[in-house]
């Protein structure tokens, strides 16, 4: 699986999302689709045991999660050190 799967995945079965998130766009916004500041915090963490990585402090906003590029640039970032 890519990492853009596991992401679509990942949202599926955490963030309650209004849309089908094997069909959205990698730059869709997540919020419009149903992503609440909630759901996002579960996204978070099991993006988190996922991926096993922690997001830093630094990537602790709104825009990181906005979109499923920006999480697959996120993961991309951390499982790269």
């Amino acid at each position: 699986m890519t990492i853009v799967n596991d992401i679509r995945q990942v949202l599926k079965d955490h963030a309650r999302l209004s849309a089908d998130t094997t069909t959205l766009a990698e730059d869709a916004d997540l919020y419009q689709a149903g992503l609440t500041s909630h759901s996002s915090v579960n996204v978070m963490l099991a993006l988190e045991g996922k991926f096993d990585v922690e997001f830093p402090d630094r990537m602790l906003k709104r825009g990181v999660f906005g979109s499923i590029a920006s999480i697959r640039d996120a993961i991309t970032e951390l499982t790269a050190a």
